[in-house]
């Protein structure tokens, strides 16, 4: 749960497990970062992260991804909605039982009813959403101003009354008025209850500056913990996560695969290395296991990646040219961070595959005759590539080992 800057490092940019850039590390790069003591990642896979279209998760998927959530150390997990579905239900219920290790959360509109059921079902704490923005309560609710304040005051202190660790969360807020959203804030903490607030932005909207302008605006009106729920819908939620937290929030929501509605939430994977390796803040995460539950996550939410996501796709690391064959051949048993920023095996992803294709060069075709044991004189070994580079182009792919032996062959039965 702690935040540890690495400054025990005399290089933290470059460790025995990543080589970054050291200038993010220089005083005039570093010195107006203002992160918090401690950082808790919140998250959201199982209640946001299954509101991406298409995505259903069952009992048995909640459970499964829940102790896995556990075993990476997760601080918390937001179990669902239990007004959503009886099944909803009986999962909270079921990972609250389990005492996973992490706390153990749930979501709820600003409704007593919600706020009562998720009680009933033992959760540490809830999440109680509100709308924000007044073209949305107005648009979207049909309700007047004041009942978003009132429902929120309501169920709040029906919270507090439950015992709940109660987290405000205004939906919309980066489109809101600020002066309206800090009044909101204030009504709902002095009238009702609410023991940290959540800056949302919900469509993705806030760029990185005022992401950084929005989290210190708040920090100087509102007196609580300050949590960051962003989504990407401009790719931007890791950058804006980022920057909340070095302006001082303390809590991030995120979803594994960064899975979620429309173009999805804030992706844990990206988030944690980043603060990791270009910030030196360690949320203390087993980062070894973050391909093993993004594997979980893409099987029972039938969730595709592209194969270059960085982290945990399938090539990732895998190599086909010929400069980085060279290079691999080269640095990577010595010095692997040379090639690699992160190695595969800190974050618990296979092993780099060099691949045979159109843009393959003679080390690549050194590398695999070695292992296979072939020997090649220097103009078989062009021949071949010559013949890959083709075959790989009219099947616009990479090309197998046993085609690779069967141009192999051809060559030699040429010559």
């Amino acid at each position: 749960m702690s935040t540890v800057k690495i400054t025990e490092s005399a290089t933290p940019w470059k460790t025995q497990n990543w080589h970054v850039s050291q200038w993010n590390y220089l005083d005039e790069v570093t010195s107006e970062f203002q992160p918090p003591e401690k950082i808790k990642i919140h998250d959201i896979t199982l209640r946001d992260g299954e509101q991406q279209a298409g995505v259903i998760f069952t009992k048995d998927d909640k459970i499964k991804i829940a102790e896995k959530l556990a075993e990476i150390g997760v601080h918390r997990i937001e179990a669902g909605m239990p007004a959503v579905s009886p099944n909803d239900e009986k999962a909270i219920r079921e990972i609250v039982k389990r005492n996973l290790g992490p706390e153990i959360f749930s979501f709820c509109r600003c409704m007593v009813k919600d706020v009562e059921l998720a009680s009933d079902c033992g959760v540490d704490g809830i999440v109680i959403e509100i709308p924000a923005s007044a073209h949305l309560i107005e648009q979207g609710y049909k309700w007047p101003m004041e009942k978003a304040i009132d429902l929120s005051i309501k169920a709040t202190a029906r919270a507090k009354e439950l015992g709940l660790y109660t987290v405000f969360f205004t939906i919309d807020g980066t489109r809101s008025d600020m002066n309206w959203l800090l009044k909101l804030v204030d009504r709902v903490s002095k009238e009702g209850h609410m023991d940290a607030f959540t800056l949302v932005d919900t469509f993705g909207v806030l760029s990185p500056q005022a992401a950084s302008y929005f989290t210190k605006k708040v920090m100087e009106q509102v007196d609580k913990p300050l949590e960051i729920h962003f989504h990407s819908d401009f790719g931007m939620g890791v950058a804006n996560t980022i920057n909340a937290v070095l302006a001082g929030a303390q809590v991030i929501h995120s979803t594994v695969l960064g899975i979620g509605e429309r173009a999805g939430n804030t992706p844990m994977e990206e988030t944690v290395l980043a603060l990791l390796t270009l910030y030196g803040i360690d949320t203390g995460i087993d980062y070894s296991k973050l391909n093993e539950l993004s594997r979980l996550v893409r099987k029972l939410s039938g969730v595709q990646i592209p194969e270059s996501r960085p982290f945990i796709g399938d090539n990732a690391y895998n190599i086909e040219s010929g400069i980085l064959a060279g290079w691999y051949k080269n640095v990577f048993e010595k010095n692997p961070t040379t090639l690699f920023p992160v190695l595969p095996k800190f974050v618990g992803h296979d092993a780099p595959q060099i691949l045979m294709g159109k843009k393959s060069g003679l080390d690549n075709i050194e590398i695999w005759t070695k292992k296979m044991g072939i020997q090649l004189d220097e103009k078989a070994a062009m021949d071949v590539l010559m013949e890959v580079k083709l075959k790989s182009h009219d099947m616009k792919r990479p090309i197998s080992e046993e085609e690779f032996k069967e141009i192999v062959k051809k060559v030699e039965g040429a010559a």
